[in-house]
């Protein structure tokens, strides 16, 4: 098992407090106390200051939980791979980004499993950040993210090609038009992902391409979850940039309509990312076909 002074460190972190950290780990707070002592001892470095009332890492405290996590991971992969495979089942862990919430993603992974019996499957989201630090650390095994990966150790298959457009109510004038120019946009209530989304960076991005900037248009609101983002727009408070995948079944049902920016190309793609060392290419195939089985049905 991970070992005892690791695991005793990840708990006083996590419980910020070594007598909740005693509790939680069945122990006494002397025993806690030595463990950390030990750890320090045999590493050579103070890994944590108490500072009123505060347990807080020190830099070579950071370095040293963040291998203990990635530790705990891998053990807790291996007990639950040992587990699964005396049982006939795998389990797999994907992170997608609150893009891939609101597109297709879930429904293409809930398929996968379906079609594989004896795959399960836990879906988890979070930020492109957060994703690639637990693909680091080894809490899940795969990520399906917008963009290529920049970490080192990483592999990627791309899934798909995404459009950011302008999305607006079926209410809005706009709506009949086929496309939407710049300056028009400008006079419009803006509704936008936030700052450190990949949609926002990437809209920003590309305007600073031509010479052009976010403060030139009326940003009235920001939110980070684009299903209320959409509900919004639905009620004509408001237009938005957003994916296309992430609007399919709302388009389809022409709930909001969706048009292209003049003089304005923003695409990028939607890839599945995983560790270099992930030997299992059945099930790398499985989920890549279950994925364009699924966009197939929404062209």
């Amino acid at each position: 098992m991970l070992g005892g002074k690791l695991n005793t460190l990840l708990a006083v972190v996590e419980q910020q407090n070594f007598t909740k950290a005693a509790k939680a780990l069945a122990l006494t707070q002397p025993a806690v106390s030595h463990h950390i002592r030990e750890l320090e001892e045999e590493l050579g470095v103070q890994l944590i200051v108490r500072r009123g009332g505060r347990i807080i890492l020190t830099p070579e405290g950071e370095i040293a939980v963040k291998y203990a996590r990635r530790m705990k991971a891998l053990y807790d992969k291996l007990h639950t791979e040992l587990m699964n495979t005396e049982r006939g089942r795998k389990q797999l862990r994907v992170g997608i980004t609150h893009t891939a919430e609101s597109n297709l993603t879930a429904e293409a992974l809930a398929k996968c499993s379906e079609e594989n019996p004896g795959l399960s499957i836990t879906i988890l989201t979070d930020t492109i950040k957060n994703l690639y630090d637990m693909l680091s650390s080894y809490e899940i095994d795969m990520a399906i993210v917008e963009g290529n990966p920049a970490e080192e150790g990483l592999r990627s298959v791309m899934l798909d090609t995404d459009h950011l457009l302008c999305v607006m109510s079926v209410n809005n004038p706009l709506s009949r038009r086929a496309m939407v120019t710049l300056e028009q946009l400008k006079r419009e209530r803006m509704i936008l992902r936030l700052p450190t989304s990949a949609t926002r960076v990437l809209f920003e991005a590309t305007l600073r391409s031509i010479n052009d900037a976010i403060e030139n248009f009326n940003v009235t609101l920001e939110v980070d979850n684009i299903a209320t983002i959409k509900d919004l727009i639905r009620k004509d408070l408001g237009v938005s940039i957003l994916p296309k995948s992430a609007c399919m079944d709302e388009l389809r049902k022409g709930k909001i309509a969706a048009l292209p920016i003049e003089d304005l190309s923003m695409v990028r793609e939607t890839r599945l990312v995983y560790h270099k060392d992930f030997g299992d290419n059945d099930i790398l195939e499985a989920i890549v076909r279950a994925y364009q089985k699924t966009a197939g049905t929404y062209d």
